[in-house]
């Protein structure tokens, strides 16, 4: 495990820790490696040197650094290998190139590789501090915003990287309540309410933090391979077998093993799948022998195990032995204080993506991402601000967010959205969907009987002009003569 440096800095009525940024500087040329380590340390950081790029491709993997200073003609590996090789062990390294033979060609190259900045000899120490506290900046957004972009470093709090709702607090709790013990969990929710992060979460506040974390998507490996990337095969145990290979089991072993929509497996998996967790050993195909496996198992899933299992589409005896602890993920819609929150977070992760300065989003843009159903939940709302924030110049608008909100008239509610609505819901909450539904329903015939004119509408309907634009603004319903009228009034109507 990476022993780091730590500082303390306040937020709020709290302290929080974390790591000082550590800078690897790469460079054969021994007094400019000594003069940025110098300065780095001057301006608060830690920073290590390799004299060459092989020394520097061995320290990568091993204590993954926060910032690359990276020399292009060195002897051995020359720079521009380097900075490949860095890319593809860490993505999202921030990378900053020194030459003394600045060209363009050179400098073309390093920046379409993915370099963060370019700097010449002789070095500037003003450009040198501004480059690195720039990097320093991304690589902490980008690790805040999305913590597999970065290997080690700052752990995010779930209230941080899910929203600062009462039912994210709730999801925290639950987590605080059974990570450090051995349970296996399900966790149940829509596609896109964030399962896998959710589980990374269990494992990082884990006795078993430290071991591996394997995740496997059961819905996703057709039937006849499932059980060789489950348990691993021997030389030979089927056509195409030319090497033995460990199963994720064996892979994840002493820590935690992630098995995603479980009720895709088939039943014949199943049975091994439960012979395997009690038996704590795993036989590859074709294998003769069991190895011993110490792993905790999660699973995830987008439908209801114990249905399932009532039905008899997944074996009881195995929903019996998974079923120790459940947590069930709420949909984006139930949690509105979290939408506006994470299409800010989203939006700052874009702008680092795109070199932009979005400034953020207008109000018609926000209350469209306020009542729009999301179906696709967290992963859909991820998706919508990044192509919004390609579109956009300076504010993200209403019209670059590329959402439809379904039109639809009082009563003509599918059975499908009537029997999600029933489903897990209060009393209270059930009634305010209906009232929304209905409310915007009405507005939305209205304004279509009038083309459009608010004024004649709120005539029509007996309300002032004033609550008519308020009413609008509050249910997202696009103004403007518009005959399509994008009005959503199935927000409660849920992705299968």
């Amino acid at each position: 495990m990476v022993n780091r440096q730590h500082t303390t800095y306040k937020r709020g009525d709290r302290s929080v820790k974390r790591a000082v940024p550590r800078i690897l500087i790469v460079d054969d040329d021994v007094s400019t490696a000594s003069y940025l380590r110098r300065l780095m340390e001057k301006e608060g950081y830690r920073s290590l040197i390799a004299v060459n790029g092989k020394a520097a491709v061995k320290k990568l993997p091993e204590d993954p650094p926060d910032v690359l200073f990276l020399g292009i003609a060195m002897s051995g590996i020359h720079g521009i290998e380097i900075l490949k090789e860095a890319k593809k062990l860490i993505p999202a390294l921030p990378v900053i190139i020194i030459t003394a033979c600045a060209t363009v060609a050179t400098a073309v190259e390093a920046m379409k590789l993915g370099a963060h900045d370019y700097l010449s000899k002789p070095l500037d120490c003003e450009n040198v501090v501004n480059a690195v506290h720039s990097a320093v900046q991304k690589r902490n957004t980008l690790c805040s915003l999305d913590p597999d972009s970065f290997p080690s470093g700052h752990q995010s709090t779930l209230a941080e990287l899910m929203g600062p709702s009462d039912r994210v607090a709730e999801l925290t709790t639950l987590v605080n309540r059974v990570a450090q013990s051995d349970y296996t969990i399900i966790l149940q929710g829509e596609t896109g309410t964030g399962k896998e992060l959710l589980a990374r979460e269990i494992h990082n506040s884990s006795k078993r933090a430290a071991r591996p974390f394997v995740a496997i998507d059961c819905g996703a490996i057709p039937e006849h391979l499932l059980e060789s990337e489950l348990f691993g095969s021997e030389r030979g145990a089927f056509t195409g077998a030319e090497h033995q290979r460990p199963g994720r089991f064996e892979l994840a072993q002493d820590g935690t093993i992630l098995l995603d929509e479980i009720s895709n497996m088939p039943l014949s998996s199943q049975a091994k799948l439960l012979r395997v967790m009690q038996e704590k050993s795993v036989f590859r195909l074709g294998g003769t022998r069991s190895l011993p496996i110490q792993v905790r198992v999660l699973v995830a899933s987008n439908q209801d195990l114990h249905s399932l299992a009532a039905s008899g589409v997944f074996r009881k005896d195995l929903f019996y032995r998974l079923n120790e602890f459940v947590i069930t993920l709420p949909p984006l819609r139930e949690r509105q204080e979290d939408i506006l929150y994470l299409a800010n977070r989203f939006l700052t992760l874009a702008n680092v993506e795109l070199n932009k300065t979005i400034r953020g989003l207008s109000g018609s843009a926000l209350t469209a991402l306020r009542h729009y159903p999301w179906p696709g939940n967290v992963r859909q709302l991820r998706s919508t601000i990044r192509r919004a924030a390609l579109l956009a110049d300076s504010v993200v608008m209403e019209h670059h967010l590329d959402i439809t909100f379904p039109s639809i008239s009082a009563g003509q509610v599918s059975s499908r959205s009537e029997e999600s609505l029933w489903k897990n819901l209060s009393y209270k909450e059930i009634v305010r969907r209906k009232t929304i539904a209905v409310e915007r329903a009405v507005l939305s015939e209205a304004l279509k009987r009038t083309a459009g004119n608010k004024a004649r509408a709120a005539r029509i309907l007996q309300i002032d002009y004033k609550t008519l634009h308020t009413k609008l603004k509050q249910l997202g319903i696009q103004e403007g003569i518009d005959t399509h009228f994008k009005v959503q009034s199935s927000s409660f109507e849920v992705d299968g």
